[in-house]
């Protein structure tokens, strides 16, 4: 093969790219062009790529009508970003989280970069100068399971020992009591999960990396895996405590007769899971069925953690009793547990 023949494929490119750059073309036409002789991501990566360019194309066309380049400037970048944090779900949640509309951010400041090298725009690179999104280091405490909803979710934990893993074909079998159980179903190991969550502030992963040689049952302590990877000492209450000593007397011994290993919170043993460690979408699973029965909707088991951190700093008002409890090597973080929340502020300015 010669230089000619090597060269082909670029001049060919080149050639219809400078035909498009004759008039300055749809945002779509060059999103096609960008797809396939530009990313060379893997397939998964493009489909992201595509889908977060594509929701900004959505955009403009509803803003300006067309998704013309020409109509592409710096300040419509900028209404789409302020539309995006604006943007509600029913719920009345924002629809898009600040780490994905930065995502989406790159992934457009890139795509633009490419576009620029080939057409000029009227303002120039419509997205040069635009920041990313400061994420910071605020926690959303304000996610925090509340006193009420916490009592609710254990409640509802206590109930998996009466109807957890029943069938749920309520046509065919009216009365509660006679519904089978499923055997892979553990209301114990489910029950003590939630427990921990709850009491402790744990994170999820290190729910699921608790081995049973960390526990000091009378201490009440817990050493589990930290973010980090240091192991970090988690005090939990006696209620918690009790629950993971039923699951381990009632349930763990007869699945590790499979597993054999040092895990605490093991799957069934008749689980196709082989390592003998849940996965931490195992943890989301199960709270999400507690916190169905318990009629408690838009929290999740880091909801948990930010309720133990707001717990701590109304009993004791001390920073160093969150930070000492959750693990953070950075106090900031603990402190921000002492910010009062819109809706408690909203009552102390009512209670006058």
């Amino acid at each position: 093969m010669g230089k000619k023949d090597i060269f082909m494929p670029q001049i060919t490119l080149q050639n219809d790219l400078q035909k498009r750059t004759h008039h300055f073309g749809s945002v779509s036409e060059w999103l096609t062009i960008y797809l396939e002789k530009e990313v060379t991501t893997l397939e998964s990566s493009r489909k992201v790529q595509k889908r977060d360019i594509e929701i900004f194309i959505a955009f403009m066309q509803n803003s300006v009508g067309s998704d013309n380049c020409s109509e592409w400037t710096p300040r419509l970048s900028r209404h789409f970003i302020s539309t995006l944090q604006r943007t509600r779900i029913e719920s009345g949640k924002r629809h898009w989280q600040d780490n994905t509309i930065n995502r989406m951010l790159a992934h457009l400041k890139t795509f633009a970069n490419w576009i620029s090298t080939l057409i000029n725009f009227p303002l120039g690179n419509p997205m040069r100068k635009i920041k990313s999104i400061s994420t910071g280091t605020i926690l959303n405490i304000e996610r925090a399971v509340t006193p009420s909803e916490r009592r609710k979710i254990l409640d509802a934990a206590d109930l998996l020992l009466e109807i957890g893993g029943l069938s749920k074909d309520r046509n065919r079998i009216k009365e509660v009591k006679k519904r089978k159980k499923r055997k892979t179903y553990r209301p114990y190991r489910n029950r003590a999960i939630i427990y921990t969550l709850m009491e402790t502030g744990m994170r999820r992963a290190a729910t699921t990396s608790l081995r049973i040689w960390d526990i000091d049952f009378d201490k009440r302590i817990l050493k589990a895996i930290t973010k980090g990877g240091a192991i970090h000492p988690y005090p939990i209450s006696r209620e918690g405590i009790n629950a993971i000593k039923d699951y381990i007397e009632k349930e763990r011994e007869n699945d590790n007769e499979r597993y054999q290993t040092s895990i605490l919170f093991l799957p069934s043993k008749t689980s196709r899971n082989s390592s003998g460690k849940l996965h931490p979408n195992a943890i989301n699973y199960i709270w999400n069925e507690v916190s169905l029965t318990a009629g408690v909707s838009g929290k999740t088991p880091h909801s948990a953690r930010h309720a133990i951190g707001v717990h701590i700093i109304e009993k004791t008002g001390n920073p160093e009793a969150v930070q000492r409890q959750l693990g953070h090597k950075n106090a900031t973080y603990s402190l921000q547990y002492s910010r009062i929340t819109e809706e408690k502020l909203k009552n102390v300015l009512d209670d006058r």
